[in-house]
């Protein structure tokens, strides 16, 4: 996945050339990839479900009362290289319980998948991080798993997974999930990136964490010239470990006439935390299609977004009137172009959210979708009343 940040020279908005990136992303962290995303939710078997029948994920791993567990339970979906963990307490003590109670349903674990769990807990903390977990190995029949962990942004952490002496199902402690019901996948690859959302004034202060303690680099910059509407406002700032596998945009309100996304996730998150996660698609009408029939919803866009659409971006492959008709959103930078669409909340609290996106050599992040897509975000706030 290196090739996703190449040529970085040309792209818009770009602060940093590649040779800049690499240069300033000091790489004392080298990450292989996302492990996994652990999500704390009221009820696993049930979202499971959801996840497997709406998105095409399939059965992996499992641990509970069975396999030993006696406070919580975990079911691991699996789609390409995408995997997710949905975790739910067993006890009314249970700290899961508090995060449920306070956050609703959202990403707890941003999981990396590293070479050396102990070295990168011993080279992030020294630099300043809170630890979440120390340096712990797991093991069973089929070897050994070292995992780590620190805090970041509000109470989201990050785990380090070292597994290379490790070939069972998932992590040690799980078994594997034995079902009946798969549904097809979607088209769903990997996760391109994953955005997070804070507080006023505190995106500064979560970029120069990744930059010290994890050695990022800042990629791209948005103020609240690119992404405002005539009501609401946001600044974001696009960090990059130094191989690219990892891309985190930080974002932070921005003043505006009315409440911004950004503000309407803080007050029902109670706090910061993760607002969306991108997942690619080599198909990105084939995916949409077929979780739109599985029952997702997606976010409106307006017939005319797509009036002068081949003037904004040029010509692309794909057939326009089949774009207008599953709501797809298109932009180009100087490397190609991207197609992407967003769902609406897929829980309750109108909190996380799912991007879908197919990049055709683009490496941004659609800037020249800004305006139609937070319109569309500030027509639901409106029909929550929450605008």
């Amino acid at each position: 996945m290196a090739a996703e940040i190449k040529n970085l020279k040309d792209l818009q908005n770009v602060e940093y050339s590649l040779e800049k990136l690499f240069a300033d992303a000091e790489d004392f962290l080298p990450l292989l990839g996302t492990d996994y995303v652990e999500l704390y939710v009221g009820n696993a078997k049930q979202s499971a479900h959801y996840y497997k029948t709406a998105f095409g994920f399939q059965s992996e791993a499992y641990a509970g009362l069975e396999t030993g567990l006696k406070d919580r339970v975990s079911y691991v979906l699996k789609q390409d290289k995408i995997r997710l963990v949905l975790t739910t307490p067993l006890t009314s003590d249970s700290p899961i319980n508090e995060h449920i109670k306070k956050h609703g349903d959202g990403v707890k674990v941003i999981a990396l998948w590293v070479e050396d769990a102990t070295k990168a807990f011993e080279e992030t903390t020294k630099r300043g991080a809170k630890p979440f977990m120390e340096p712990t190995r797991e093991e069973d029949a089929n070897g050994f798993v070292i995992r780590s962990g620190i805090y970041t942004y509000g109470e989201t952490v990050h785990i380090f997974v070292e597994r290379k002496n490790y070939d069972g199902i998932f992590l040690p402690g799980y078994r594997k999930w034995e079902s009946h019901y798969n549904p097809e996948p979607t088209g769903l690859k990997f996760i391109d990136h994953m955005v997070g959302n804070v507080d006023w004034h505190e995106m500064n202060t979560w970029c120069d964490f990744y930059k010290k303690v994890m050695g990022f680099a800042q990629i791209i910059s948005f103020d609240d010239n690119d992404i405002s509407t005539e009501y609401t406002a946001l600044m974001s700032k696009v960090m990059s470990n130094g191989n690219g596998r990892i891309k985190f945009p930080i974002n932070e309100p921005a003043e505006g006439k009315k409440k911004s996304q950004i503000e309407e996730y803080i007050d029902f998150y109670e706090g910061a935390g993760v607002q969306h996660i991108a997942v690619a698609t080599n198909d990105i009408v084939a995916t949409v299609s077929a979780m739109r029939d599985r029952g997702v919803e997606f976010l409106y866009v307006p017939e005319t977004y797509y009036d002068d659409l081949i003037e904004r971006v040029g010509d692309i492959e794909e057939d326009i009137e089949v774009l207008k008709q599953h709501g797809i959103l298109i932009d180009r930078d100087d490397e190609g172009y991207l197609l992407q669409l967003f769902t609406k909340p897929v829980v309750d609290r109108p909190t996380m959210f799912f991007e879908i996106i197919q990049r055709k050599g683009a490496q941004s992040f659609g800037k020249g979708n800004f305006k139609a897509l937070f319109e569309s975000i500030e027509r639901e706030q409106e029909n929550r009343g929450t605008l």
